[in-house]
């Protein structure tokens, strides 16, 4: 491959691992605290404005659940096989599975929260642009929201301003809880359409 060539695949990388982070549903800030690279680093790289050591598009594609060919382009995300739950972290033993794959609107995960065998600590909290949308699918889930603190249980929902701190915890010991979670645009509501049938 030409130094040519090198540079252009390298300038496509910023784009590439902002729609990478932004299909996870995470912030810089996140991505930040999970990996140890500095908010700065990450913000130039996705901006383009810093070249990525190999060593780095390595810890950020295990984390983001890509390849190496997907950030180099050299793979179209769409192309791919369908995707398949991240392994779980180790810092959460979490495992997420991304529903969706395009950048902007509304975006979907499913998330797995393992049984603890004791009660956890209050969720960790965070905050970001956007409005969350969360639906209980077996389980018992902790929903911390700003300095309130909610059990939901399966067939329950919630929704809330992502700008809101909030985190959430597995509330029960003995059982994992599987949910729901949806981002959209900053003051996206859900809509109902109810389509009668009959008359």
């Amino acid at each position: 491959m030409t130094d040519d060539a090198v540079a252009r695949e390298l300038a496509g990388v910023g784009p590439r691992l902002r729609a990478a982070r932004e299909r996870r549903g995470v912030t810089l800030t996140m991505v930040s605290r999970a990996t140890g690279i500095s908010l700065s680093t990450l913000s130039r790289i996705e901006n383009g404005r810093r070249k990525p050591t190999l060593e780095l598009l390595l810890q950020l594609a295990k984390e983001y659940g890509v390849s190496l060919d997907e950030l180099a382009g050299t793979v179209s995300a769409t192309a791919e096989k369908p995707p398949s739950p991240s392994p779980p972290r180790p810092a959460s033993d979490k495992a997420m599975l991304p529903l969706t794959r395009y950048v902007g609107g509304l975006h979907a995960h499913k998330h797995v929260l393992p049984a603890t065998g004791e009660q956890p600590p209050r969720p960790r909290q965070v905050s970001h642009e956007g409005y969350a949308w969360l639906c209980v699918l077996s389980g018992r889930l902790w929903l911390a929201l700003g300095d309130r603190d909610v059990a939901l249980a399966a067939g329950e929902v919630a929704e809330f301003d992502a700008r809101t701190p909030h985190g959430v915890a597995n509330a029960s010991p003995l059982r994992p809880v599987e949910y729901l979670i949806m981002f959209g645009p900053q003051g996206e509501r859900l809509r109902r359409r109810v389509h009668p049938t009959g008359n």
